[in-house]
């Protein structure tokens, strides 16, 4: 296959047709309810530290990385410990976004600078941008190549400085945010810049961008779980936009991926927020010597918890954390569970929430 011409933005063609505005219009207003329901509870940490965890796991297993909800919690409390592979992938992933939510949150601005530190924060390396031909992109099943991305380091990095310069400076291209999110998602997928990583970095630069451009206050929608169960859609609609330059079906995708997993989302903050009351009217009702609102944080924050997780957290003595969370798990609050000489709780209602999600619709095609 001979490698495809990638264009520098802003692409040609209409970007904001009827189907496309009409499905853009159920997106925001389903984005808008998302954002407007955060602050509902109390401490957002609870939402970066949960569901980011949980996108790291999604996304992940996109590329086939896979763990399971035990093994990306215990990751967390034991990183030293674990030898799992795909759970300390997760685990890097999880701490790449946040730290990409970082600096976004600071400038309002999403660089080349911001995607390399997240890339090489994923991947743990400093391999960065690529310099050396080769790279293809094939088929899991056959082994086909079905796109060459560009090859030569210089022309890579001028289409990311391109797609830089689109990102951050709206008069190039005076569409909906929502669009642009698609078309920076497809063209950083089709530059490939990097050795490895660039669906999961993609993927971040998804959710950064909207709160660069603050339709979001923190990082909460991600669409890894719809294309987890839209995925040959996805990847076929990325091909066949390069090929026939028609971004309207690739568009509509995107917004319905907005739109069902705004949804989605909504209903799990709300089933947080049910459980986190109920938690505190019967902690405050059964153990009112150890109610306290950050210890009810903390162990939301965290589905698997330990001992250091609350001393540090509360700021309470190691001995005093230890008391508190054996109380909380003989009333039922907490399941107690140990690891060689190490003690860990786990708020198994919460964790319930996320192995449970109920299913997004399937999309069947796009008009």
């Amino acid at each position: 296959m001979n490698e495809y011409e990638l264009q520098l933005l802003p692409p040609s063609g209409e970007m904001e047709t009827f189907e496309i505005l009409k499905r853009l219009s159920t997106a925001h207003r389903h984005l808008a309810e998302l954002k407007g329901i955060v602050p509902s509870i109390p401490n957002q940490s609870i939402l970066l530290s949960t569901l980011s965890l949980q996108e790291a796991k999604d996304s992940s297993e996109i590329e086939n990385i896979v763990t399971t909800h035990d093994e990306m919690y215990k990751a967390e409390l034991f990183s030293d410990l674990v030898q799992n592979s795909a759970a300390k992938e997760v685990s890097r992933y999880a701490n790449a976004l946040q730290s990409g939510y970082e600096r976004v949150k600071q400038s309002r601005l999403l660089t080349v600078n911001h995607i390399c530190e997240i890339q090489k924060q994923l991947e743990d390396n400093s391999a960065g941008i690529r310099k050396l031909p080769g790279t293809e992109l094939k088929n899991q099943k056959t082994s086909e190549t079905i796109y060459v991305p560009p090859q030569n380091h210089q022309r890579i990095l001028e289409l990311m400085t391109n797609l830089e310069q689109f990102i951050n400076d709206d008069s190039i291209c005076k569409v909906d945010p929502l669009i642009k999110m698609a078309i920076i998602h497809l063209q950083f997928e089709s530059i490939h810049p990097f050795y490895d990583g660039n669906g999961r970095t993609g993927r971040i630069i998804n959710i950064l961008y909207l709160v660069a451009k603050g339709l979001l206050d923190i990082p909460v929608l991600y669409l890894s779980r719809f294309i987890i169960q839209n995925k040959d859609m996805y990847y076929n609609l990325l091909q066949q936009t390069r090929i026939s330059g028609n971004w309207q079906p690739w568009i509509l995708y995107m917004l319905e991926g907005i739109a069902v997993t705004s949804q989605q989302t909504i209903r799990m903050i709300k089933g947080i927020r049910e459980l986190m009351m109920q938690y505190k009217h019967r902690i405050r009702a059964e153990l009112p010597k150890i109610y306290r609102q950050d210890l009810i944080n903390n162990i939301f924050r965290h589905p698997y918890t330990k001992i250091d997780f609350m001393k540090d957290e509360i700021g309470v003595s190691r001995l005093t954390a230890t008391k508190y969370l054996d109380q909380l798990a003989e009333v039922g609050f907490l399941k107690k569970y140990k690891s060689g000489r190490h003690n860990y709780y786990i708020n198994e209602p919460l964790l319930d929430l996320f192995m449970n999600i109920p299913d997004l619709p399937k999309q069947n095609s796009q008009s």
